[in-house]
């Protein structure tokens, strides 16, 4: 019996020993594993499995509530035995070994280390991902402005070099006199510029003059204005400027081709320099025609342009204007100190300029300067284009061959003086072919006494070069101005009937 409670006891204490050495094998798993989500599941594996062994004694035997209730003041020896275990819960000596403790040491006053549970380590993960995301997007932020900034600036700086290079004010009708000195450098120039509010950095036109290769600046004093960008300001500077200072432009005049000596008289009042209508010149209409009718300037022009006035029409000859047709259609400048004797003569000089080439081919011709400016008035108001007037030139040069009589509405328009103003084409229909004039070549063969107008160049051009052809008449559609030609006056009528009578009568 002796034994038996002896054996009991060696058993009790054996089961003891293998709990406390499996829950410090499992708490050394834990300390091993923190982070292993499984390790407390392997710890209470560990401990129902050392229950069960130590429930084989049932509590109600009387020998097992002996033995349990041993005094506890015995020496405690290592009474170990070994225990057929299942393969899967033996444990290695070296495990063993590591987790054998003092029994003066209970497990239960071991403190089991925290294990971070699966929720906290995903809150931790996105805390650190939200971290990482607001970094970038700081990040990204950042690089966006400064892009951002650098676009503006470049935006910035192009525009500003833009508006450096254009007119300061491109409606502006003021003139600037500079004076370049001899000797200026191309910085120096764009400092005298900015002077005088002509371009907005100096600096811009050093460089952009380097750029375009502008450095042939000349010295002298320049009419600038405003209205110039800086390339018109720059190829001007590469011009010769005046040795002393001239009076700057005031104003321009604007001949148009075809115009009459009183359309004229008419033109130099307005002052075409600006874009306003109402902007008027300092000269007058009657001014000007007391001028070109002036026997002392007409005879100092003769004088100085006797090519071009070798035949002049003589006063007496029947001519309304002895000028007539020999100012040259233009435009052109004026100061304030220009006189209206100095702009007429621009005109005249303007003529001779554009005929020098054609003295020669006159002669060939035989042809004087004013038959020439004669018939050109004539081509001038009946055709439009370049081919119709070289065709016209021709049938007019075909009834002069053979005496017949040019029969234009346009010299009798200038004889009536309404040649210029604006007529129906039922005035222009029922012209009086019969008004007594040396103007009148419906019933005078042969040409007027002088031009009605100033001819163009293209129309003294074709008068000069004129077609080949046959023709011997020619009439506008009245309606699309399309001219038809004709070698007889049978289809002359044709024509008239079918371009011109039978559309006045719609």
């Amino acid at each position: 019996m002796d034994d038996l409670q002896s054996k009991d006891t060696q058993t009790s204490e054996v089961a003891e020993d293998k709990l406390e050495a499996l829950e410090v094998e499992s708490f050394k798993e834990t300390e091993l594993s923190q982070s292993d989500e499984g390790s407390s599941q392997f710890l209470q594996e560990g401990k129902r499995m050392a229950r069960d062994e130590f429930d084989f004694i049932s509590p109600s035997d009387p020998l097992q509530e002996q033995s349990l209730s041993a005094p506890s003041n015995l020496d405690l020896e290592d009474t170990r035995v070994e225990m057929d275990w299942p393969q899967s819960e033996k444990t290695p000596e070296h495990e063993l070994e590591d987790t054998i403790i003092s029994p003066a040491v209970s497990a239960k006053t071991k403190k089991t280390p925290k294990v971070e549970s699966t929720n906290s380590k995903r809150r931790r993960n996105r805390q650190r991902m939200k971290q990482e995301t607001a970094a970038k997007r700081i990040a990204a932020t950042v690089v966006v402005v400064v892009l951002l900034a650098l676009a503006i600036t470049a935006y910035t700086g192009y525009s500003y070099v833009k508006s450096s290079l254009e007119p300061m004010d491109p409606t502006s009708t003021k003139i600037v006199q500079v004076e370049i000195p001899e000797g200026s450098s191309t910085k120096e120039i764009g400092n005298i510029l900015v002077q005088n509010q002509l371009i907005k950095n100096a600096t811009i036109f050093n460089y952009y003059a380097k750029l375009k290769s502008y450095n042939n600046f000349q010295s002298g004093y320049y009419n600038l204005s405003q209205s110039m960008s800086v390339d018109e300001l720059a190829k001007t500077l590469q011009e010769s400027g005046t040795p002393t200072p001239v009076d700057p432009i005031a104003g321009k005049v604007l001949v148009i081709e075809g115009y009459t000596i009183e359309q004229i008289a008419q033109a130099v009042t307005d002052n075409v320099y600006t874009k306003d209508k109402d902007d008027k010149t300092s000269f007058s209409s009657e001014e000007f025609l007391e001028t070109v009718k002036n026997p002392d300037f007409i005879n100092r022009m003769v004088a100085k342009y006797p090519k071009l006035f070798a035949n002049l029409p003589a006063a007496d000859s029947g001519v309304k204007y002895q000028l007539e047709g020999y100012l040259f259609p233009a435009t052109y400048e004026y100061t304030k100190s220009t006189s209206m004797e100095e702009l007429v003569e621009k005109m005249i000089t303007a003529m001779d300029a554009n005929l020098q080439s054609y003295y020669g081919q006159l002669s060939s011709m035989g042809l004087t300067v004013n038959q020439l400016l004669t018939l050109a008035s004539l081509v001038e108001k009946e055709g439009a284009t370049d081919e119709d007037r070289r065709n016209i030139a021709s049938v007019f040069y075909n009834r002069l061959n053979i005496s017949m009589p040019l029969q234009s509405n346009i010299a009798i328009l200038y004889a009536m003086g309404k040649l210029g103003q604006e007529t129906t084409l039922e005035e222009d229909a029922t012209i009086d072919t019969n008004i007594d004039s040396p103007y009148n070549i419906y019933v005078r063969a042969g040409l007027m006494p002088g031009p009605v107008d100033s001819p163009s160049l293209s129309a003294i051009q074709a008068t000069l070069k004129p077609n080949d052809t046959e023709y011997y008449y020619f009439v506008a559609d009245v309606t699309t101005g399309t001219v038809y030609y004709s070698a007889t006056v049978e289809e002359h009528n044709q024509n008239v009937e079918k371009y011109v009578n039978s559309k006045l009568n719609q």
